[in-house]
């Protein structure tokens, strides 16, 4: 299904495409592959058995075949060249250029970015980053029963790309909820750094879920149009346009969720602080009154030099006053709750 190569790279996208096979996948109408060349891309667009293209990491060549064959405008292959865009539906004349984002296998939060090119005669798909979403409608398509429309096709492709955000946003609920447990055990700044991290991951996916939620809202709507759409293709439209919508909510939770995390891991270490400091002052203060009288009887005086010399006054000045102040502040810190 796949034909890989080391296709010759052109000085620009521009130059005339070479026919050699690309890295990527060529599906017919009929859900089985083909080789991924010119010559059969050429065909099967002539018949009307091309199905769809995915070009996985595309060189200069395989760029400039989306040009000569394809017919795509430059601005838009510029934009599969760059990548980094944000999710957008742009309508050219013959076709329309979507941008729409994914993650990566399941087990990894890396973000993929995917460039559709979509017309009643072809759909293409172009990425830079591999993604399970990408096999798992290969192989629907691999046992569909009967042929599925281009449009419902990148239907499914966003619905798969949309529905991988899930079980990274569920590994977050149960993360959040260990170090918040941790949190409140034992602070540490591996756990703010954490959070820190996940909380910038979240932030990641909203600046792209949010446009691409508002993408699928105008297409489900009727501010954008797509050729071949029907009420029934549409019915799959406002479906993914409610996953998104969860999703979406889902990365607003977690971001207020984390938030609070790390506000409680500050107040965690602000408490433990303040007690800490209070330890510390309690003992200060303890010693100050026995600092003033050991300081008070060091004095040179000869009326206590002379007089103050047997055990007994030793016992009852020396130590027997120190015990009953250190007592007394004990009893009264006590009393107060400072202890």
């Amino acid at each position: 299904m796949v034909a890989a190569t080391n296709a010759p790279v052109a000085s620009s996208w521009h130059g005339i495409w070479h026919d050699v096979p690309v890295t990527g996948f060529l599906i017919e109408k009929d859900g089985s592959s083909a080789s991924a060349d010119s010559h059969t891309v050429q065909q099967l667009l002539d018949k009307g058995e091309l199905l769809w293209l995915d070009l996985y990491k595309p060189d200069a060549d395989e760029l400039g075949m989306l040009a000569t064959v394809f017919g795509i405008h430059h601005l838009a292959i510029d934009d599969a060249v760059k990548f980094g865009q944000r999710p957008k539906l742009e309508d050219y004349d013959d076709f329309t250029q979507l941008v729409a984002y994914g993650v990566q296998d399941a087990g990894a939060d890396d973000l993929v970015e995917v460039h559709f090119f979509y017309s009643t005669r072809y759909l293409v798909t172009v990425r830079h980053g591999d993604c399970a979403a990408f096999a798992e409608v290969r192989n629907r398509l691999a046992h569909r029963a009967k042929p599925v429309s281009r449009l419902l096709l990148m239907h499914h492709i966003l619905d798969e790309l949309t529905d991988g955000f899930f079980p990274v946003l569920s590994s977050f609920d149960d993360r959040i909820d260990q170090l918040q447990d941790e949190i409140f055990a034992k602070p540490t700044d591996e756990q703010l750094a954490e959070l820190f991290n996940m909380k910038r991951w979240l932030i990641g996916v909203r600046k792209v879920i949010t446009p691409q939620r508002d993408l699928v809202a105008s297409l489900v709507d009727g501010v954008a149009e797509l050729p071949g759409m029907t009420r029934e293709i549409e019915r799959y439209y406002r479906d993914l346009y409610d996953h998104l919508i969860r999703v979406s909510d889902l990365v607003d939770s977690y971001r207020d969720l984390l938030t609070g995390s790390m506000d409680a891991y500050l107040s965690t270490v602000s408490n433990r602080l303040n007690v800490i400091m209070k330890q510390l002052t309690v003992i200060a203060t303890i010693f100050l009154p026995l600092s003033f009288i050991t300081g008070f009887f060091g004095e040179n005086f000869a009326w206590m030099i002379q007089r103050i010399s047997s055990l007994d006054a030793f016992l009852l000045l020396g130590l027997g006053i120190e015990l009953t102040v250190v007592a007394g502040m004990v009893v009264v810190f006590r009393r107060r709750g400072w202890i």
